[in-house]
């Protein structure tokens, strides 16, 4: 199964992150954080006035995703 067929259907909406090397500009928006607190609830409150889903990954980002 490749990645095209994986991700299918979701579209990241915003990449939340305390890393400014991973900041790029362009779709989606990225947000830099400067605690985890501050990570976490950025997060929650994209999530929740999106109505979206949010995955966390191993390198501890998060990604706030919808279906298309």
């Amino acid at each position: 199964m490749g990645a095209d067929s994986y991700n299918a259907g979701y579209e990241i909406i915003a990449y939340i992150t305390l890393t400014k090397d991973r900041a790029q500009n362009g779709n989606p928006l990225i947000l830099v954080a400067s605690s985890q607190e501050e990570q976490k609830q950025l997060t929650e409150d994209i999530s929740k006035a999106l109505k979206a889903e949010v995955v966390q990954l191993t390198c501890g980002d998060y990604m706030v995703i919808t279906k298309k």
